[in-house]
């Protein structure tokens, strides 16, 4: 006859056959690139390597990586074409522009930091974008996440907003040349359209640098005129520089979205995190019970084993 702890014994054995939580393990289908042993071929492993890329942390790493070289590159030969403009039509005596050539070669010397700080700084927000995706966690089995990994990845968040904000006034500030050269060359097109309509003279139409306040008002000349500003508006120098800063402005624009980009990724990835945290401490506690249960069954069958 069989007691009742004995149906008890054999009911929790059933249910609980051991401490550990059941992992289900994905076997892979047959296919006609699979090894009768199960051992995937190249096609499959291709596509799990491609499943485990971070495509959005990717995309906004390119798009980061065109904007910022765009910026530092055409606006470092866009700084040098203005300061030759305003060295041979605007300012022709050397001490009033000493201190422009002075920013504009700090600024230069800015550009090169700021190309090497965003290599850098794009490479790490990849490689965080791999460790935090939930595609490394179906290809490296568990995952494991920590009060410092999550802090780390806290940081990247506030670091990224700030980046943002402050290259949104690069981008204000970008756009400022884009605007002062387009006034010249609408000048320009204004003294054309005159030329051809023989209404007013040309000669009475200037354009004075120093307004804008790029150079002193006692420098010499300071303003252009009628068709020595025409002049101006057809060297290379004019054209290349104005182009040059409305891509530099454009790269500026596109390093803003980058970054935008970059903070809703970082942003889900620290709510990944957080939420992974809680899952493991859940799943620690329910293997703590069941271990419990496990000690509690066997000191009944060693009690009933006693007995019998």
């Amino acid at each position: 006859v069989i007691t009742r702890p004995e149906m008890e014994i054999g009911r929790y054995h059933w249910m609980y056959k051991s401490s550990r939580p059941h992992r289900y393990h994905h076997v892979p289908a047959l296919r006609g690139n699979v090894s009768p042993l199960g051992i995937p071929g190249c096609f499959e492993c291709c596509i799990k390597c491609l499943g485990g890329v971070p495509y959005a942390s990717l995309v906004a790493t390119i798009l980061c990586f065109s904007g910022v070289a765009l910026f530092c590159g055409c606006g470092h030969v866009a700084l040098t074409g203005t300061v030759s403009i305003l060295e041979q039509h605007f300012s022709t005596t050397a001490s009033d522009h000493a201190l422009l050539s002075e920013v504009i070669q700090l600024m230069q010397y800015v550009i090169y930091g700021i190309a090497s700080f965003f290599f850098l700084y794009g490479i790490i927000l990849l490689a965080e974008g791999f460790y935090t995706t939930s595609a490394v966690k179906e290809l490296h089995g568990e995952f494991k996440t920590t009060a410092c990994g999550r802090c780390i990845s806290g940081m990247f968040v506030f670091l990224t907003y700030v980046l943002g904000v402050a290259w949104l006034g690069v981008f204000g500030f970008s756009a400022v040349p884009v605007f002062m050269f387009y006034n010249i060359w609408s000048t320009c097109e204004v003294i054309k359209s005159l030329q051809t309509n023989v209404t007013v003279p040309g000669d009475q139409i200037c354009v004075d640098i120093r307004q804008y306040g790029i150079i002193p008002w006692n420098a010499v000349p300071g303003k252009a005129c009628g068709p020595i500003l025409e002049n101006i508006c057809n060297t290379n120098e004019f054209y290349m520089s104005y182009h040059l800063f409305i891509v530099a402005c454009a790269g500026a624009g596109a390093t803003v979205i980058a970054l935008i980009h970059f903070l809703m990724i970082l942003s889900s990835n620290w709510a990944y995190l957080k939420d992974a945290s809680k899952m493991q401490a859940y799943q620690d506690i329910k293997a703590k019970e069941e271990q419990e249960l496990q000690d509690i069954q066997s000191r009944s069958k060693e009690q009933l084993n006693s007995y019998t």
